[in-house]
């Protein structure tokens, strides 16, 4: 029997994962510019971002829309 792979882009990394590549690439200065929220302006940190987001549904879906659109620059 043949695994069935997913395309899904998220699939198997966790959220905090994703914030720290989100860090690393773009700092939260530039976060907090391209998604308005306060946990990446206000005293930023990771734990900070990951209680915020584990919260709140729409904001955690725009930083996964950021992170599924910036795949491809991780990689440069």
């Amino acid at each position: 029997m043949e695994k069935s792979l997913s395309n899904d882009p998220l699939h198997g990394i966790t959220l905090q994962k994703i914030i720290e590549q989100l860090v690393n690439y773009y700092g939260f200065d530039t976060l907090g510019e391209l998604i308005k929220i306060n946990c990446f302006t206000d005293n930023p940190s990771i734990k900070s971002s990951l209680t915020f987001l584990r919260k709140t549904d729409w904001a955690r879906k725009k930083v996964e829309e950021l992170y599924t659109n910036s795949l491809s620059k991780f990689s440069k």
